[in-house]
């Protein structure tokens, strides 16, 4: 971390030994994305009736490289169980800003259009000629809309293509309209 760990309690006398806690996770979570740049912790309490006991929050302010991180976890009945869930959701935040850093976001699959060029409903299966001009095996069980019975020869129809030990087949199959 670039500039010190800055943690301030609201409404809850001061604790070393909740700030210790909170220095050994934010420790934990330097080493795990060593380019934190400020760290703030705020440790509180919900206000709520007597009664009812209290409820602990916790707020972590992360600021990284183009950016800022805000963890905010509360209704803990347990101050220490706040604290590990917040820290807990920081890492996983830090996971996916960092995986957005290296470039390594998920694209999801572009959906191919084509036509239904043969069926063999006795067999539960058919082929799709897609725009390309290349024929695909689907199965009855890779329809999703509408059911497999309902198709017929020059429907129009959207799906993913996967490969498969026969080679590339047509997956969740929508028919267009």
């Amino acid at each position: 971390m670039q500039l010190p760990l800055q943690v301030t309690f609201r409404d809850i006398p001061h604790s070393d030994a909740v700030e210790t806690a909170i220095r050994e996770k934010a420790q934990k979570l330097d080493r795990f994305y060593d380019r934190i740049m400020a760290l703030r912790a705020v440790v509180g309490t919900i206000q709520r009736h007597h009664h009812q006991g209290k409820l602990y929050n916790v707020r972590l302010d992360i600021t990284v490289p183009g950016g800022e991180i805000v963890i905010n976890r509360d209704k803990a009945e347990d101050i220490y169980v706040a604290i590990r869930d917040a820290f807990d959701a920081a890492r996983r935040k830090l996971e996916d800003f960092a995986r957005k850093q290296r470039g390594e976001v998920k694209a999801h699959e572009v959906e191919k259009r084509g036509r239904i060029a043969r069926l063999f409903p006795e067999e539960g299966y058919g082929f799709i000629e897609s725009a390309s001009g290349e024929e695909l095996y689907f199965h009855r069980f890779n329809v999703v809309h509408p059911e497999f019975e309902h198709l017929k020869v020059g429907d129009e129809v959207t799906f993913l293509v996967e490969t498969a030990d026969q080679g590339l087949q047509a997956n969740r199959v929508h028919k267009v309209g």
